[in-house]
C-alpha cells in the first residue's frame, strides 16, 4: 500500500484539487483508495458532493462529539466504486487538542497508528494536508512515505516550498522512510510569462520530481460546485488531461 501526502505550506496551490482527482483517477483503474481529508474546512466532501456523519476526528478517538462510541466501519464513507473517504471539518480543531493531550512519546504517531489497514485492503492512502504545521501535520508525515508538493505557477509560490522544506525536513528527522517524491505544477496559465519563468526553475531544481503541470482550467474550479470530479464534470476539459497524465505517473511508479 502506498501512502501520499498532498501537502504545501502556502494555501490556495489546488491541494484539495489534486487529492480528490489523483484518489478518484487511481480509483477509476482498480485502485482501492481511501482518501483523507486533514483540513478543517472539510473541502474534500464538497469536492465529492457527499455528506459524511463522521469523520477523521471519530475514526482516531473512536467516540464522537457526545462521547458516544463509534465504530471505524460507519466512519469510513463509500463515496465512489473503490474509493473511500474520511471527512474532515471543523472536528479536527478538537481532535488537534486531542493529539496534543496525548503523552510525548507517542503524540506524533497516533495517526500512523490507528489507520493502519490490514493487508491487501487498501492501495493508496492519499491525505489532503492543510497548510501550515501543527500537531496533525506532524502525525501526516509520520503516517506516509511519499510527499506530493504542488505548487501554484504564480505569485510567490517558491516562498511557500521553501517554507515547506522546512517543515519536510524536521519530519525526516524522525521518520526516514519520508521522501519528496512529486512537485506538481499547477495554474499552469500560458498567456503569462511568470508561469514558464517558475516552471523553468522548478524543472532545474527538481529534474526528477518535477511532473507535468496543470493548465489553468475554469472547469477546475467549476467542478466543485457541482460535487464532481473533473473527470465526472467535463472529461474532456484540459484540466482533465493534466490530472490524467497525474494518474499515469503515480500509476505507474507502482509498478
Amino acid at each position: 500500500m502506498r501512502k501520499i501526502a498532498i501537502a504545501m505550506a502556502k494555501g490556495g496551490v489546488g491541494k484539495t484539487t489534486t487529492a480528490v482527482n489523483l484518489a478518484y483517477g487511481l480509483s477509476q483503474i482498480g485502485h482501492r483508495v481511501l482518501l483523507v481529508d486533514c483540513d478543517t474546512q472539510g473541502q474534500t466532501s464538497k469536492f465529492l458532493g457527499v455528506s459524511p456523519k463522521y469523520g477523521l476526528y471519530e475514526f482516531i478517538t473512536g467516540r464522537d462529539k457526545n462521547g458516544e462510541y463509534v465504530s471505524k466501519r460507519d466512519v469510513i464513507y463509500p463515496s465512489r466504486k473503490n474509493l473511500w473517504l474520511l471527512a474532515g471539518g471543523i472536528g479536527l480543531v478538537e481532535l488537534k487538542n486531542w493529539l496534543g493531550e496525548q503523552p510525548g512519546d507517542v503524540r506524533q504517531t497516533v495517526l500512523g497508528n490507528v489507520l493502519s489497514p490490514k493487508k491487501g485492503t487498501l492501495d493508496y492512502l492519499i491525505f489532503d494536508c492543510a497548510p501550515g504545521w501543527d500537531v496533525l501535520s506532524v502525525n501526516i508525515l509520520m503516517a506516509v512515505d511519499e510527499v506530493l508538493c504542488p505548487v501554484a505557477l504564480q505569485g510567490p509560490s517558491l516562498e511557500g516550498l521553501k517554507t515547506f522544506f522546512g517543515y519536510l525536513l524536521s519530519a525526516q528527522k524522525l521518520n526516514s522512510d519520508l521522501q519528496l517524491k512529486y512537485i506538481l505544477p499547477t495554474m499552469f496559465d500560458q498567456r503569462t510569462r511568470q508561469s514558464f519563468e517558475i516552471l523553468k526553475q522548478l524543472k532545474r531544481m527538481f529534474k526528477k520530481q518535477i511532473c507535468d503541470p496543470i493548465p489553468y482550467n475554469v472547469r477546475l474550479s467549476e467542478a466543485p460546485s457541482h460535487g464532481k470530479t473533473i473527470f465526472e464534470y467535463r472529461n474532456k476539459a484540459v484540466g482533465a488531461d493534466g490530472y490524467r497524465k497525474l494518474i499515469r505517473r503515480v500509476d505507474t511508479d507502482d509498478i
